[in-house]
């Protein structure tokens, strides 16, 4: 676990703008806060080599709520602002990593 702008982010090798050993390129900047657990993670490969669960995804409906963090800047972003945005963060406009929507089904219902 590292403290990364006060949020507690779980992973393995987590760095300062919330890398892991999975996912390390300068565009993997952000956290996600998991709907099964509300724990932030940097992805869903330290989540399952973690957490004592199964990860949940989060529902449509609860788009509004702010779980991903910016590794950047701190901001927390709502899911509906990250899933619309450029990949890019809206505050600092730190540039996120564009593959990630390959993952986008371990994390939000569509």
């Amino acid at each position: 676990m590292r403290r990364v702008f006060g949020m507690e982010v779980y992973g393995v090798e987590v760095g300062p703008q919330t890398r892991c050993v999975h996912y390390y390129s300068q565009l993997d900047i952000v956290a996600i806060k998991f709907k099964c657990c509300g724990r932030w993670y940097p992805c869903y490969e330290c989540h399952a080599a973690i957490a004592d669960h199964d990860a949940r995804v989060w529902p449509v409906g609860e788009f509004d709520e702010r779980a991903i963090l910016c590794g950047a800047c701190g901001n927390q972003l709502t899911i509906g602002e990250y899933l619309e945005g450029d990949s890019a963060c809206p505050s600092c406009r730190s540039r996120f990593n564009p593959g990630c929507n390959k993952h986008y089904h371990l994390y939000f219902c569509n």
